[in-house]
């Protein structure tokens, strides 16, 4: 299964020019992406809330307490939609009106399942923390079962998914190329900064190393 399924919700209208159809794009923007913004509808009012996420082959992983109406919401099967969206550069044109943004998001929709299996907890949780930072989980305590228990895991599929990026500069008229503003892009991208250990922590301790883009 090596290109996305195109489905009547998923289906690109605005630049379809943009979208991009191979599963491996859509696994390119999960990867590399930190935040997902999880959307849904509960008794007629929206919502839309950031979560840490991971991908385990076709599945995505979203976790968060037991009392979480989110997750409540997810793990009953309610329709979803998640949204990865990595913000590429900044395109200035030299009308306001043609300035842009270079990006790449993906759009996964469907209904979550409640993961309650504990050995597939487990997995979920080591891939949300290698996701963040890879070669994390093997230096940190294990999950006790108290732990997994009290925390809840909802798995999503990959089925029914879109990808859309936007590159290049801006896309000026012609009447305006002779305009004497700047026009082009600014690029950009996610830094880590130095890091700030705890208070009693050896300086001796590998620093984790933040996946970086």
């Amino acid at each position: 299964m090596n290109e996305l399924s195109s489905t009547p919700a998923t289906r690109i209208h605005r630049h379809p020019e943009r979208g991009l159809h191979e599963r491996a794009a859509l696994h390119a923007v999960l990867d590399e992406g930190l935040v997902a913004h999880v959307g849904l509808s509960q008794d007629g009012q929206p919502f839309v809330l950031p979560m840490a996420y991971a991908r385990v082959g076709e599945t995505l992983y979203l976790h968060g307490s037991k009392a979480s109406r989110l997750v409540q919401h997810l793990g009953a099967g309610e329709p979803v939609c998640v949204t990865v969206t990595l913000l590429d550069g900044l395109v200035f044109a030299r009308c306001a009106f043609n300035h842009s943004m270079n990006y790449r998001s993906a759009v996964v929709l469907g209904r979550a399942r409640a993961v309650t299996e504990l050995v597939e907890k487990r997995r979920a949780f080591e891939a949300l923390v290698e996701h963040v930072s890879p070669g994390r989980s093997s230096a940190c305590r294990p999950v006790t079962d108290a732990e997994a228990n009290a925390t809840a895991v909802v798995a999503l599929s990959l089925a029914e998914a879109s990808v859309k990026e936007r590159r290049g500069g801006p896309l000026d008229a012609a009447e305006d190329l002779s305009w004497p503003a700047w026009a082009g892009e600014v690029p950009l991208r996610l830094v880590a900064q130095a890091p700030v250990p705890a208070a009693g922590v050896s300086g001796e301790l590998p620093v984790p190393a933040p996946r970086g883009r």
